[in-house]
């Protein structure tokens, strides 16, 4: 099932695109303005977006049967009353990616005059009460944050995106280490980084450099690791050093779009570096994170962040029930924003 977005001038002009592209049994999910491109976008003007997908026939609804003449239909029950009128919300939220128990869950505590067309809000806050277990939420920083995952999940880049935003938010400042001596351009990529956003910068290409720049301070470090097995002899001269430390939490870093059985071999696989936090990258770039969630919540990794493209500092945000309800609705960027 794919998600399509829609942008125009007007309402009007964005659901005849929709008919149009996907007929007229198109399911609109969302309906918002944003910033119109290019000179129009320079000048103020927005642009309506609508987000729409074509349900597939087990999520339309099916007719009434009709009432047999002589009878008085008997009053329903509350319960199948209440399911019925979130029926359109169910089928709403199965088609953005969520499984059907929960998107019945997250319907059912709609307030009762929300139940049939729900406003974003209130419909990212029903979910939030729903997917509330799967986020570790706003906690503080440990001593060491570390950083580990596959090559290309986009550790260095949520490194500075932390750093800068800390230093944004005038809070103490977030020290980087480069423990990645494999990819001379990660390092100076994490190097310029740190120069603009003005903290320190350490660099380990060896186990004694790494003691070293982790012992020299007091100040919370986020530590960016090489993109390399985790059975391979970095990995398990990183865990020597991380056991003797105190306060350390260790991030498993994985793109949104990694397949539900993939995720399970990489999560069993850096099992040896005991990870305490998943981090989600790419969730633009994936059509649900549902399938993601679910691998973390029975391996019992809690969500630390959710990144949701390249911008530094922008695209990051703590996973808050709030923020992984909003991605799940695939929101976009500034909604994320409002949710956090």
């Amino acid at each position: 099932m794919q998600v399509r977005r829609f942008r125009e001038t007007t309402v009007r002009e964005a659901l005849n695109a929709v008919h149009a592209a996907l007929g007229p049994d198109a399911l609109v999910l969302a309906t918002e303005h944003v910033a119109a491109r290019g000179l129009r976008g320079w000048f103020g003007q927005r642009d309506v977006q609508v987000t729409a997908v074509v349900p597939s026939p087990s999520l339309r609804p099916m007719p009434a049967p009709e009432a047999r003449r002589n009878d008085t239909p008997a009053a329903p029950p509350a319960a199948a009353s209440t399911a019925t009128s979130t029926s359109g919300v169910v089928s709403r939220l199965v088609a953005a990616g969520l499984p059907q128990s929960l998107a019945e869950q997250a319907a059912a505590q709609l307030p009762p005059g929300a139940h049939r067309q729900p406003s974003m809000q209130e419909l990212r806050k029903a979910l939030a009460t729903q997917v509330a277990d799967y986020c570790a939420g706003d906690e503080p920083y440990a001593r060491l944050e570390v950083f580990v995952g596959p090559p290309g999940v986009g550790k260095t880049t949520t490194v500075a995106k932390l750093a800068a935003q800390q230093r944004a938010r005038g809070g103490a400042q977030l020290g980087i280490v480069a423990a990645d001596g494999f990819r001379a351009g990660a390092v100076e990529q994490l190097r310029a980084y740190a120069s603009i956003i003005g903290t320190t910068f350490r660099t380990a290409r060896s186990l004694d450099e790494l003691q070293e720049a982790l012992g020299g301070t007091r100040q919370t470090l986020l530590v960016d690791t090489a993109g390399r097995s985790p059975r391979d002899g970095g990995m398990r001269d990183l865990r020597k050093v991380l056991q003797r430390r105190k306060s350390v939490r260790t991030h498993l870093v994985l793109a949104a779009d990694t397949s539900a059985g993939t995720a399970r071999r990489i999560i069993e696989a850096f099992s040896e570096v005991q990870p305490d936090r998943l981090l989600i990258t790419k969730a633009d770039e994936a059509e649900s994170l549902m399938p993601l969630l679910d691998v973390a919540n029975r391996h019992g990794l809690k969500v630390s962040y959710v990144g949701n493209g390249q911008r530094v500092p922008e695209d990051l945000a703590r996973a808050t029930p709030l923020v992984l309800a909003s991605a799940l609705l695939n929101e976009e960027p500034g909604g994320w924003e409002s949710a956090s």
